[in-house]
């Protein structure tokens, strides 16, 4: 499958005929194939109507009038994008990738991987606390170097958009620098340049939202975060989410008083409800204040510093960073309205199952799309799609099920699959088991610092199957990827139990429960 590597075929068909001594006449013509070499003639056939193939689309390849033409034309050089346009490249496809701004998108410049290394240096922070219940002479814990840690970790972000680059150079994939917009479907034009395509993808993400509410330019959102350079004394964080909790984590294990104000009295409503209570419960413990049932009415700056009202009248003083973590948007401002593409009522581009879009060869994936907003997913369904498209796979497809997802928070979260509401509403309660287990686990049995874990198994069925898997605690992060694929599988509550245990773990709990 996939398009014939065009460069290769006149070295091929030299090889052929000088390894197996024969020679073509002159007037050669497909048809006459059969006149010499019968024992090639079947692979002949093959190589001749695949070389006719390329070089219709080496024909259509070319310049028509100002607008350059590919095969697979993506609009967006982050994850999803990039893997995408890789994937296509390696079938033969000729490919163009569209960016302005820096390789590798939110997640590499300014989400999971710098927000996955800040988490690693609050780890440190709350790790150090520990030392001397374990026998190690603390004479004091040291503030972090944010200068130091930044400038290390600014390098390395800069060091994967290299490698971004040349990943897609060693692809053969063309990088065109500059905003893309449609001017037609099929048609993006980038600066004065025109480039038209068969196939075009959108995966140009999100951006973070900041509300309309008097002063809220003096807040930063989660791109404003990486340009801090010293650690705030006291921040407001705006948000429930899980941006707002994994931010909010960062800066409390830094020194940071943190208040966070939520519009009810939960966080992370989308998740289990087990899940957003324990966080709450032991964040609030470590000294995180909750404002709860409310929102921002206004922000006033002094000087340095900003005065933070909330619509309950409660107001906070001397706040030097004020985060917004409110939500995010989808990134459509590239001319949709000249494509017939349909965006849904909250914004993002609307696709079917195979990430078709109403229009005709345009395709879209990733946070542009408003569904399960993770890096792994949008590089798992541009690499389907282009399986699809370029290599005769037309059922390839990702299946937006069971994919397990991880919070950075303090501690971490790991869940897969429905929330328990979710499956009783799915299954009806009668058909649905819970198992539980909460616990302190042994490296706290050294400490004064306590830190618990919570599990939880959702099960459906007489045969129990596992429909969700739930838990907060040390490790949560590392120990989901395995029961991920389980319950991928279709695993059920007996499966996990025939399954020794490993100890002392917290892992064993998953397997032990009763």
């Amino acid at each position: 499958g996939g398009f014939l590597a065009r460069s290769r075929l006149p070295a091929l068909f030299s090889f052929i005929f000088t390894s197996s001594k024969c020679t073509l006449p002159s007037s050669f013509a497909v048809g006459q194939t059969r006149n010499f070499c019968p024992r090639l003639m079947p692979l002949l056939r093959c190589l001749l109507a695949s070389s006719h193939g390329v070089r219709r689309s080496l024909n259509t390849n070319t310049m028509t009038g100002t607008a350059r033409h590919f095969d697979y034309l993506v609009i967006g050089g982050g994850s999803g994008g990039i893997a995408s346009a890789r994937r296509a490249a390696e079938h033969g496809a000729r490919v163009a990738l569209v960016e302005q701004g820096p390789l590798g998108g939110t997640c590499v410049n300014v989400g999971c991987v710098p927000k996955k290394l800040c988490y690693y240096a609050a780890s440190h922070a709350e790790l150090i606390k520990d030392h001397e219940d374990y026998g190690f002479a603390v004479t004091a814990a040291s503030a972090v170097d944010w200068a130091k840690f930044k400038a290390k970790r600014d390098d390395y972000i800069m060091r994967l958009n290299g490698i971004y680059k040349a990943n897609l150079i060693k692809s053969n994939v063309e990088i065109i620098r500059g905003a893309g917009g449609f001017t037609a479907p099929k048609t993006v034009r980038v600066g004065t340049d025109a480039f038209t395509a068969d196939h075009v993808l959108i995966a140009t993400g999100g951006y973070p939202i900041v509300p309309d509410v008097p002063g809220a330019e003096h807040g930063i959102t989660s791109d404003g975060f990486f340009e801090l350079t010293s650690i705030p004394k006291k921040a407001v964080v705006v948000g429930s989410g899980y941006i707002a909790v994994e931010l909010a984590g960062v800066f409390h294990a830094l020194g940071t008083a943190v208040t966070v104000v939520v519009r009810t009295d939960k966080i992370l409503r989308a998740f289990d409800a087990m899940l957003g209570s324990a966080l709450m419960e032991h964040m609030a413990s470590e000294g995180v204040h909750f404002e709860k049932h409310c929102t921002v009415a206004s922000v006033t700056k002094s000087g340095p510093l900003l005065r933070v009202k909330t619509t309950t009248g409660v107001e906070i003083e001397g706040v030097d960073c004020l985060l917004w973590a409110v939500g995010r948007k989808p990134a459509v401002d590239i001319g949709l309205d000249k494509t017939g593409v349909v965006l849904d009522k909250t914004g993002h581009v609307q696709v079917d199952a195979f990430q078709n879009t109403s229009c005709d060869g345009v395709y879209a994936l990733g946070d542009v799309c408003g569904k399960w907003l993770l890096t792994p997913v949008a590089i798992a369904a541009g690499r389907r799609l282009a399986e699809r498209l370029f290599n005769n796979k037309p059922d390839s497809r990702l299946v937006y099920a069971n994919i397990p997802t991880v919070i950075f928070s303090h501690p971490p979260i790991g869940t897969v699959g429905m929330t328990e509401a979710e499956a009783r509403s799915h299954y009806g309660p009668e058909d649905i088991k819970v198992y539980r287990s909460s616990f302190t686990p042994m490296y706290y049995s050294m400490t004064r610092r306590k830190v618990k874990c919570a599990m939880k198994l959702v099960c459906a069925g007489k045969e129990e199957k596992v429909v969700g898997l739930h838990m907060i605690g040390d490790g949560a992060d590392e120990i989901l990827q395995g029961f991920g694929v389980a319950i991928k599988m279709g695993a059920t509550k007996a499966q996990f139990d025939d399954c020794v245990a490993i100890h002392p773990t917290s892992a064993e709990e998953l397997v032990t429960m009763r």
